[in-house]
């Protein structure tokens, strides 16, 4: 197994706010991984409970006729809006997204920046059958060893802090572990050089991470930039029931959505009122 934890990382271009934010985060996560490591061997995590387990085809939830499309997020906080819901119980909410008809979960393990932790998606497997993104920032082969342990079904590569090269390692890596590979792009530049064969899906971030802010034309955009041979996610300022119609109508299989129900005193009402609508 070969070490990816190096200078080969992608560095954003200095100067603006996200870009100091995701050095910071891509910095730590090179710490809490060292840590990790120091800790859990990859023997023990090899000889863990969920690791022989088969995880669910991504692709099969997402498009079945019985379920939304939509990938539904459990998120404490962010670095751009601070805490969002810090009494949530990750199974209650997960199942209840589930129920609702969520194609996927979608649950964040960074704990600095975004106040996860592992044990929030060894509970939310515990109490589902329906596939479970780990949501992080992947700098390692370690994090996906560590994915398919905990009982993940999908990763996720940002293209912004990952070389072309780790990319298609990371996915192929991933890939022969079974798991789905989520490639996460924010611009058309980062979607033509990302681009590979070990990719199940392409998502597009509606947030510019210079600046935070959001912006739904982002997908569509570039909805017709991704190769068809690829599912089409698009992730961010998804808060209308309307968006996912057009959305869908623009090529979209998936929507993954997060802060719009997690922000509200309960997420699992607030996915069914939404789901009702679309």
């Amino acid at each position: 197994m070969q070490n990816n934890m190096n200078d080969g990382t992608k560095k954003s271009p200095s100067g603006d706010l996200g870009a100091n934010i995701l050095d910071k985060i891509v910095l730590r996560k090179k710490e809490e991984i060292a840590a990790a490591k120091a800790l859990v061997s990859i023997n023990d995590l090899e000889h863990s409970v969920h690791f022989k387990r088969k995880p669910y085809i991504f692709k099969d939830f997402l498009l079945a006729d019985d379920r939304t499309g939509i990938i539904a997020e459990f998120k404490r906080r962010s670095p751009s809006k601070g805490l969002i819901n810090g009494i949530a119980d990750v199974a209650e909410v997960t199942q209840a997204y589930n129920a609702a008809g969520a194609s996927a979960l979608s649950v964040l393990t960074d704990v600095d920046f975004f106040g996860g932790k592992t044990d929030d998606i060894l509970a939310a497997r515990a109490a589902n059958n329906i596939p479970i993104l780990r949501k992080d920032f992947m700098i390692d082969e370690y994090q996906i060893l560590e994915a398919k342990a905990w009982g993940a079904d999908i990763i996720l590569l940002i293209a912004s802090i990952l070389t072309p090269q780790q990319i298609n390692d990371f996915g192929k890596f991933a890939k022969d572990l079974g798991l789905n590979v989520l490639l996460e792009v924010h611009n058309l530049e980062e979607l033509e050089r990302s681009i590979c064969p070990n990719l199940d899906a392409i998502g597009v971030n509606n947030r510019n991470l210079a600046d935070f802010t959001v912006n739904i034309q982002t997908s569509f955009d570039l909805v017709n930039k991704i190769p068809d041979e690829f599912l089409k996610i698009s992730e961010s300022a998804i808060s209308n029931p309307q968006t996912i119609k057009e959305l869908k109508a623009a090529g979209f299989n998936g929507f993954l959505i997060g802060e719009n129900f997690m922000k509200t005193d309960n997420p699992g009402a607030s996915i069914k009122e939404f789901v009702a609508q679309i």
